[in-house]
Parts: C-alpha cells; sequence; structure tokens
C-alpha cells in the first residue's frame, strides 16, 4: 500500500502490539506523529514536558507490565536528553524501544550543523542499547520495526533502538507491512547435562544457597524459583534488584543483608540472573572462599572473572530454573527455624535506623501487597530498597546499578500508565524532585494514579551525610526549593505535609482512593547513615556499633590444604 515512512512505522508498531508511546513532538518527528495521529484510537501517544521522562516512562511502564515501553524522540538533543532513561533501562533489564529521528539522509556523517545533529548519533544510540538500526527508505521500516521486537524478545532484555531520517519518514512509497509471528519466544533454553551436572551439586551440598539478580525478574521466573528454593530448602538471597522474585513472605527469603549471615555456611552457591559484582569496587559480591558457584544467566559475560564459576548454564533464568526444579528429585529438611533467626538478626539491625525505618515501615502497611513503589536515590528510598517488604514481583523499582537521581518521579508516571487502578507510590528527595518536578504538567493532563512523596530536608541529603564523613565538612549540597503546596497548586494536584511517619500512613491510605495524581510533601531532618547494613559486603559507611555475633555460629573451617589438626 501508498504509505508514508511516518505511516508505515506507526501501522508497524500498531501490528507489533505496542499501545502506548511516550513522546515530544519535534520537526524531524512530524511524519510519524501524523502517522500516529490516524490511529490514535489504538495506540496513545503520551507527551511529557521533556524528553528524559519519556525514556524514565518507558522503563516504568515495561518494569511493571511485561509489555514493551516505547519512546519517541528527536534526534541530538532529544536522543541526548533520553540518554539517562535509558542507561537506566539497560542496566535494569527493561524492554524499552526508543525511536530516533535523524537529520536529512545526504547530511548524515556530513558535519554540516544541520538542525539537532551531533557527532555519530548512531553510536550514542549504541551505548545504552543491545542492538540498533536504521532505516534507510520507507520500504525497509516494517523490516526494521520487527527486528527491533524480535531482539527485545531475544536474549538479555535490554533496550533497543532505531533511528530513521526525517526525509525517510516523509517519502511516500508501496510499503509492505509485516505480520509478527502469533507467538514470538526466542528464550535461551538451558543444555541438560549443565541442569543434571547443576542438579547434581546443589542436592549433594551441605548449605545451598541461592543468590538472585534482576535477571530473575525480567525472567518472570519467581514461582520456578519458589519451586526449586523449597526443594533444597535453600535461603533465597535477593540483591537490591532482585527484591520481590520470592515473596517476603516466604520462609526462605532474604535480603542482602540476611544473606551476610548464611553466605559463610554455604558450600554451593547458584547465582541466578545477577552480575554478582559489587558495585562500588568492581570485585565479586562475596569471594571464592572455597564455594563452588554455579551462574544461570542469559549473557555468558556475567559469570566470568573476576568471578569463580566452576559450572555456566547459558539460559533463560525461568527456564533454567524450570528446568533444575525438575532434575531435583529430593526434598531436603526444612531450615525455615534458622532462617527466621536470621531475618530476626538483620530486622534488629535495621530498626536502629531511625527514622528511616518507621517511614519505611509506614509506607509497606499503607500500599497493598500488589502496589507499585518506585525509590529514588532519598535517605528513605536507600533504606526502603534493603528494608521495605515486597510481596509480589515487580512491585519495587529501583534504578539497580545506573542510580540515576531523579528518575524515580517519571518513572511512576509510565508505571501509572501501565497499570490503571492500581495503587502506585513514588518516593523521591527534594533534591531528585528537581530533576522533573515539571512532569506534575504531565500526571495532571493524563489523570495519572500516582501518589508521589518528596522527603524534604533542604539538602543533597546523601551527599552530605557523606561528606561529613570523610571531611568534617559539607560544600555544595544545600538546595532551595519552590513551596511545594504552591508548586502542586499551580497544575492543580492534590497536595498535603506530613511531619512524622504515622501521620504519613494515615494520608498514604486515603491519598491511594483518590483517582488521580497526590503531591505530599514529607518534612524531614538530618538522618543517619544507613549504608554500612547495604549489600552483602558493606559499601561504604560507618558503624558505631561493631555487628552482632552470625545468628547461624561461625561455620566450620578444615584446615587449609598441607596443615595438620592440632591434636
Amino acid at each position: 500500500m501508498k504509505l508514508t515512512g511516518g505511516q508505515a512505522l506507526a501501522q508497524q508498531l500498531l501490528r507489533e502490539g505496542i499501545t502506548d508511546i511516550f513522546g515530544v513532538p519535534g520537526v524531524q518527528l512530524d511524519w510519524v506523529v501524523d502517522g500516529l495521529r490516524q490511529i490514535s484510537d489504538r495506540i496513545r501517544f503520551i507527551v511529557p514536558r521533556h524528553e528524559q521522562a519519556t525514556s524514565y516512562m518507558a522503563d516504568g511502564y515495561a518494569r511493571t507490565t511485561d509489555r514493551i515501553g516505547t519512546c519517541l524522540v528527536v534526534p541530538g538533543p532529544g536522543l541526548l536528553n533520553a540518554m539517562a532513561g535509558l542507561s537506566t533501562a539497560y542496566a535494569c533489564n527493561s524492554r524499552v524501544l526508543c525511536i530516533a529521528g535523524n537529520i536529512f539522509s545526504g547530511g548524515i556523517g556530513k558535519g554540516y550543523g544541520l538542525l539537532h545533529e551531533v557527532n555519530n548519533q548512531s553510536n550514542i544510540l549504541g551505548a545504552v542499547t543491545k542492538w540498533h538500526g536504521s532505516a534507510h527508505s520507507p520500504q525497509q521500516i516494517p523490516g526494521l520495526v520487527r527486528e527491533a521486537v524480535r531482539h527485545l524478545r531475544t536474549g538479555q532484555p535490554r533496550p533497543v533502538g532505531i533511528e530513521i531520517a526525517h526525509d525517510v519518514l516523509s517519502t511516500t512509497a508501496d510499503v509492505e507491512l509485516i505480520d509478527p509471528p502469533r507467538r514470538e519466544d526466542s528464550r535461551i533454553s538451558p543444555e541438560s547435562g549443565a541442569i543434571a551436572r547443576a542438579a547434581s551439586l546443589l542436592s549433594t551440598a551441605q548449605f545451598p544457597v541461592i543468590y538472585v539478580g534482576g535477571g530473575a525478574l525480567a525472567a518472570r521466573a519467581s514461582s520456578t524459583l519458589r519451586e526449586a528454593a523449597e526443594k533444597l530448602q535453600a535461603p533465597v538471597v535477593m540483591s537490591d534488584n532482585g527484591r520481590g522474585a520470592l515473596s517476603d513472605r516466604h520462609p526462605l527469603a532474604l535480603n542482602t543483608l540476611g544473606g551476610r549471615a548464611v553466605f559463610p555456611h554455604a558450600d554451593v552457591v547458584l547465582v541466578v540472573g545477577s552480575r554478582f559484582v559489587d558495585v562500588n569496587r568492581g570485585q565479586p559480591a562475596w569471594p571464592a572462599d572455597g564455594k563452588r558457584y554455579i551462574f544461570l544467566n542469559s549473557n555468558p559475560s556475567d559469570w566470568g572473572p573476576p568471578r569463580t564459576c566452576e559450572l555456566g548454564i547459558h539460559a533463560d533464568a525461568r527456564l533454567g530454573l524450570e528446568a533444575l526444579a525438575s532434575e531435583l528429585s529430593i526434598r531436603k529438611p526444612s531450615r525455615a527455624a534458622d532462617l527466621d533467626k536470621v531475618r530476626a538478626w538483620a530486622l534488629h539491625q535495621a530498626d536502629e535506623i531511625a527514622p528511616q525505618s518507621a517511614w519505611t515501615g509506614s509506607l509497606r502497611s499503607a500500599i497493598p501487597d500488589d502496589g507499585v513503589l518506585v525509590m529514588d536515590l532519598t535517605q528513605v528510598g536507600y533504606f526502603a530498597r534493603l528494608m521495605y517488604p515486597v510481596y509480589e514481583p515487580n512491585t519495587f523499582i529501583s534504578p539497580g546499578y545506573q542510580g540515576t537521581l531523579g528518575y524515580g518521579f517519571a518513572a511512576g508516571l509510565g508505571v501509572a500508565v501501565g497499570n490503571p487502578g492500581r495503587a502506585v507510590v513514588s518516593i523521591i528527595g527534594d533534591g531528585g524532585f528537581g530533576w522533573n518536578m515539571q512532569e506534575l504538567a504531565t500526571a495532571r493532563r493524563y489523570d495519572l494514579g500516582l501518589v508521589t512523596i518528596v522527603f524534604n530536608d533542604g539538602h543533597f541529603g546523601n551527599v552530605r551525610t557523606m561528606q561529613k564523613e570523610q571531611f568534617g565538612q559539607v560544600f555544595g549540597v544545600e538546595l532551595m526549593n519552590p513551596k511545594f503546596d504552591k508548586l502542586a497548586e499551580a497544575f492543580d494536584i492534590p497536595f498535603a505535609r506530613v511531619e512524622d511517619p504515622d501521620a504519613l500512613k494515615n494520608l498514604l491510605r486515603e491519598a491511594l482512593t483518590q483517582r488521580g495524581p497526590v503531591l505530599i510533601e514529607a518534612r524531614v531532618s538530618e538522618m543517619p547513615n544507613p549504608w554500612h547494613l547495604f549489600r552483602l559486603q558493606a559499601p561504604f559507611g560507618k558503624s558505631s556499633r561493631p555487628p552482632p555475633p552470625n545468628p547461624l555460629g561461625e561455620p566450620a573451617r578444615e584446615p587449609a590444604s598441607g596443615t595438620r589438626r592440632q591434636e
């Protein structure tokens, strides 16, 4: 049929099942925006106030719906603005499709200084995607979109990108659209021999432990993870990115603080969907320490050095765990009593971090089990990443190793778009809120059901804490904030202010009954540093108290090779 390139793009996206696109229009996108106008009854075009929000919204949407999150931006500054969200999606195994316009095709790479031109835009897009491509004629557009979606559903979930020059979008040609396969499943199946060996190692282990990262959530592997863990009675230690892969109500579920108690006793560790690397030092999340490590991952590079790997299973996390659970024929004795001690040990340490523990408890008591909490890099958010109980998969959203300050509000808006009628809460500091506070306009325009809680201490709080600890002085951390009640009023958004956790609990319950957006300001003061509690090995931060003794006792150690026991 005769179609412009823009119509071909819009029509092929429709055939691929795309129902929502987050984008900001501009001159290089005029023809695709017109193509979307013609099918606006079937694809919603949601326009935020900044390109950064397009990719953050697409990320939040994708991670909580298992659908493709799609963002549309002009070339050059538009793509550069979207890079922060794309890098977050890359870090968090998120299926995001970025569609970037491009300058006039005859000028690409020529350095003419055309509108929105940047050097090597394709390389820039490639830095935050696992695959990217471009179309040079309208006839190539359906195939390009089809290939992009195929890559989104193949291997490790990560963003992909496509570029199309504006003259290609405006050209009319005979275009053949492509019907996608009725069922597309390109997940990687495990090799049977590797599964058999893994089952043997785990079944004969004295103290097997499972460590789970965000790849298990991206693969929707929770049910098979639970089955394998129950057969082995193996503690499941969930990384920051893996929270919710197993319900925190499950007797085998532990966070990384609890993991500190069980890892010294482990003899075989199964690492599922995790890079298993300390994000600050680039060292293994836990040293080899005589343990035998099995890695199950869709990316073989994620078990290479500096990690020690006895067995690598190249597979989708869900398919790998399904095969492993089927291979395990025995059920080990329950470890519930021991792990109850571990959880109490971890909770005791965390409860000393006040008031973060009280604020986090209020959030959990007010948000339903299936409600989604999106945390930003604020002191309460950091603590919640460790201690907020998560009961269902993909109901706790963080920026992963990218640590993108300010992403939480915009990502929460994307979650709200993809989950109408569901409780969605974003917690963010006054510093991070400044990145995207203009998106209050987006929340109001589309009547998005997001409750946003801004913890206001007038500073970049975590930076202030770390400067004090390292240098004894602070610099560059004070903030000039708006009057948040006036800001909310300007966008016709309901507003409330709280001073303590109990008030937040009651107010949040009421706010979650509202249909549209709500802004809550929580007035807080300087908070203690919780970093010494985070991860299997504390990344940084000091504690005035030594850690309590391991509730499971100290593990028995065999003498090193070549030594004798003292008689």
